[in-house]
């Protein structure tokens, strides 16, 4: 690999973390307009199996906004481990360790989840978006679902 294509590699590595990164920190603001912004319009995102999977923004969007605006009083997502492949020109996926804080409006216990997050990205004329989001996870307390995709541990 010539030094050009490992300095684009870095670039294009760099933008999808940022998408990564701005998922989280605009779903702690309870911005729903900046975190559906994210997704190509095709998007599928799939928070575990106690809960259907959604196909494209009119599906994802009242779930976002149910969550924003009467579900989480407050959230606080923190992200590690990225790792990105680039598959392609346009396209690209990458897996990432997620930890979470939540509190909800009802006065449940706050909860916690230590998990991933595997997407699978598409460029745009816009930059990288998220065109399909899995959640695992590896534990919880307290947490508001039953059951989780586990994140594919050995046993």
């Amino acid at each position: 690999m010539d030094q050009i294509s490992a300095i684009d590699r870095l670039v294009e590595k760099a933008a999808i973390t940022d998408v990564i990164h701005a998922y989280c920190f605009h779903f702690d603001r309870a911005e729903v307009e900046e975190v559906l912004a994210l997704f190509v319009e095709d998007a599928v995102v799939d928070y575990g199996p106690d809960v259907p999977t959604m196909s494209g923004l009119a599906e994802i969007r009242p779930m976002i906004e149910r969550g924003l605006s009467s579900f989480f009083a407050a959230t606080s997502h923190h992200i590690s481990n990225v790792s990105i492949t680039i598959e392609g020109a346009d396209t690209a996926q990458s897996d990432c360790y997620l930890y979470a804080w939540h509190r909800y409006q009802d006065g449940r216990p706050n909860s916690e989840l230590w998990g991933r997050y595997h997407h699978e990205f598409r460029r745009t004329p816009m930059g990288w978006k998220i065109s399909n989001l899995l959640l695992t996870a590896a534990g919880s307390e307290s947490f508001h679902r039953d059951t989780m995709h586990p994140i594919g541990r050995r046993t």
